[in-house]
């Protein structure tokens, strides 16, 4: 898949059948403290007022960048954490995704990783201004407030893959590491849905 990991979101709505399209490789991250809370970032669609969704530290992909060295990037620019790459695990779970938003439609290629760290306090000072228009605020999530919310998380399977990470990890501990990663299919995760023409490009 081609990469479009330039060309900022306009964030001002176009009739669903002429937003622009997209394709770009993420990398995100599973980032959990030592309080065993995993940090989350609320993200929004500024062309729906009042929408709202969870989502993991995580951006696209630049040109010339391995995945570990945008893991690294991108966690240091919206948290203020600077991590190394050793420090993370996987990739636990890669995927195609559909995000359909009122202003754009994005063919997203995602791979998730882990990394546990020590509590820290977040600092949004590396956000870009996108990010600071659309994600509003951040909250680490115990694993019962993620098991029992009825907020929307992205992706869906969340808990599942924090528990696969865990395994992982152990597994890493006792030497084997080896597994490959999940696979996770094509899913949307959209405000605006994606029309069946846009699938077919």
């Amino acid at each position: 898949m081609s990469t479009d990991s330039g060309s900022a979101r306009t964030l001002v709505p176009v009739p669903p059948a002429e937003r622009p399209f997209r394709t770009r490789r993420t990398v995100r991250v599973l980032l959990v403290d030592d309080r065993d809370r995993l940090l989350l970032f609320r993200d929004s669609d500024p062309g729906i007022p009042g929408s709202r969704w969870w989502i993991t530290p995580g951006g696209g992909v630049d040109p010339g960048e391995t995945d570990l060295e945008t893991a690294v990037r991108e966690l240091e620019e919206e948290s203020g954490l600077r991590v190394s790459a050793d420090q993370l695990l996987g990739p636990l779970l890669v995927r195609r995704v559909w995000h359909g938003y009122t202003d754009v439609v994005i063919d997203q290629e995602d791979a998730f990783y882990a990394c546990w760290v020590p509590a820290f306090e977040v600092s949004d000072a590396g956000h870009t201004e996108e990010e600071r228009t659309t994600m509003t605020a951040h909250h680490w999530w115990s694993r019962p407030e993620l098991a029992g919310t009825d907020e929307d998380i992205w992706p869906a399977v969340l808990t599942d893959l924090w528990a696969e990470a865990d395994v992982r990890r152990q597994q890493g501990e006792a030497g084997d590491a080896s597994r490959p990663p999940l696979d996770g299919g094509e899913v949307e995760e959209s405000t605006v849905p994606v029309a069946a023409g846009y699938r077919d490009r």
